[in-house]
């Protein structure tokens, strides 16, 4: 089947990720600059999910710039990615407005972790529709970063409970890994 309803559905939530993200960040009703430090926590953590939403989005649309045709296996494992990413607004929230606690931290990685299998999935069955020695399969490859991000949020998790900036800081190390669009399927195409 074709891919630009799948394409169309996605870029579509992904919008409206962002913009229930944006909506999550409270004008201050103060005038002063100190009310907008005290908004501080909440906007970095926006930032970071931005950022990571638009890592995602970029990334998403290479990998399916590259297929020619999706399948209900496909599909699925599309719907499972926009599910971990439509949670970044509530985790992220949450970890800001709590100041970067132990618990929310590692759920914002337990989520990012997830949404990092979940693409890892929908990349490995679009190369199973389009077979291994296709385009996006050479692309592709071994995965190399995708299986470090994986890790490293696998890492980060229960390091939140120790040292919650710590584990922040290795997920601002990912997205930085990632900042970059992934050229592999650009050289391949």
């Amino acid at each position: 089947m074709n891919k630009n309803r799948l394409e169309a559905f996605s870029d579509g939530v992904i919008a409206i990720i962002i913009t229930i993200m944006v909506l999550e960040l409270k004008v201050p009703h103060s005038t002063e600059l100190s009310a907008l430090s005290a908004l501080f926590p909440v906007f970095i953590s926006y930032v970071l999910s931005f950022i990571y939403v638009g890592i995602y989005w970029n990334n998403h649309h290479h990998l399916l710039h590259a297929a020619q045709r999706v399948d209900g296996r496909v599909l699925w494992a599309n719907l499972h990615l926009l599910f971990w990413l439509s949670l970044f607004p509530f985790a992220s929230g949450w970890m800001g407005e709590n100041h970067f606690a132990a618990l929310p931290v590692a759920l914002y990685g337990g989520i990012l972790l997830m949404a990092g299998v979940a693409y890892y999935i929908l990349a490995h069955l679009l190369i199973a529709v389009h077979g291994k020695t296709s385009k996006l399969a050479l692309a592709l490859g071994k995965d190399y970063k995708g299986i470090i991000s994986v890790v490293v949020y696998a890492l980060a998790i229960p390091l939140a409970f120790f040292n919650a900036w710590l584990s922040f800081a290795l997920y601002v190390l990912v997205a930085a890994m990632w900042f970059i669009p992934d050229r592999r399927i650009e050289k391949q195409l």
